[in-house]
């Protein structure tokens, strides 16, 4: 009987111990199960807080290139609008530039229109057909060229009543006009002179432009201070004088009605001064 207890006590003892072994054996497999699980959960999980990282990193370059390209912008703004006063400014000074030079150019019109009104009156008057006389505008000044034969005597700076007669026409035109001066330039050919009064050529240039200077003066009104008495001797020859031909035409006095150069600059500036007060 004993015996038979015996037994079923190991027997019930061998059959609970193999249960454990089992549910043990459960237990164990399912824990690695488990591991397994948080393993793959740990590096699933470190490998998200490194793309986090890498994601936080990206964002603050972003931002940062968001800044900059904003400071880019306000830059590129202030610098265009800069850029558009600058220019806005410049083609306002061109337009200033152009309107003074069209005035500029409006007055040197005016004055060359005046000059060839001028030098008809003066052909007109003088009588141009005369090949002894010569009228013509070099650089909007008038020159009336008389040939030696028509004022002087050779060697002689006296005055013709021929030429008195032609210089009271010239005059009648130049006292009419007072804002234009009168210089009178006395040339002579090559020919050496000397006297007792005349020492060369220049003393005869000089002397022939002071004695008609003075009967503009003297006989016909003309007031001094509009008149130049110049001589420029032998040296401004229009042809050469190896010919009594050339030295004849050498030989000549020339008169240039020409406009107050204050004067003319004075126009000029307040017409500048005139456009820009509009």
């Amino acid at each position: 009987m004993k015996r038979a207890i015996v037994l079923l006590t190991l027997s019930a003892m061998t059959l609970t111990s193999c249960g454990a072994k089992k549910k043990i054996a459960e237990l164990e497999a399912k824990n690695k199960e488990c591991q397994d699980m948080l393993n793959s959960a740990t590096v699933k999980l470190n490998t998200c807080l490194a793309e986090k990282d890498v994601m936080a990193a990206r964002i603050e370059d972003l931002k940062s290139s968001n800044n900059q390209l904003i400071t880019t912008k306000d830059q590129i703004t202030t610098l265009s609008s800069k850029g558009a006063e600058n220019l806005e400014k410049t083609l306002e000074s061109l337009k200033e530039k152009d309107l003074k030079i069209t005035r500029l150019q409006d007055a040197l019109t005016r004055k060359d229109s005046v000059t060839i009104a001028l030098v008809t009156s003066i052909k007109r008057a003088v009588g141009v057909n005369d090949p002894d006389i010569q009228v013509n505008v070099e650089k909007g000044v008038v020159y009336i060229s008389i040939a030696d034969k028509l004022l002087f005597k050779s060697g002689s700076y006296q005055v013709s009543d021929r030429a008195k007669e032609i210089l009271g026409k010239v005059a009648a035109i130049v006292k009419d006009k007072s804002e234009f001066e009168c210089m009178v330039e006395g040339h002579t050919d090559n020919v050496p002179i000397k006297n007792p009064v005349l020492q060369d050529n220049w003393d005869l240039s000089v002397k022939r432009a002071t004695s008609i200077v003075r009967i503009l003066q003297n006989d016909f009104g003309i007031d001094p201070k509009r008149l130049v008495a110049a001589g420029r001797g032998e040296y401004v020859p229009l042809t050469g004088n190896d010919t009594a031909e050339g030295r004849a035409t050498n030989r000549r006095t020339r008169i240039l009605v020409l406009p107050k150069i204050d004067q003319f600059y004075d126009m000029i500036e307040k017409e500048m001064k005139g456009q820009g007060g509009k």
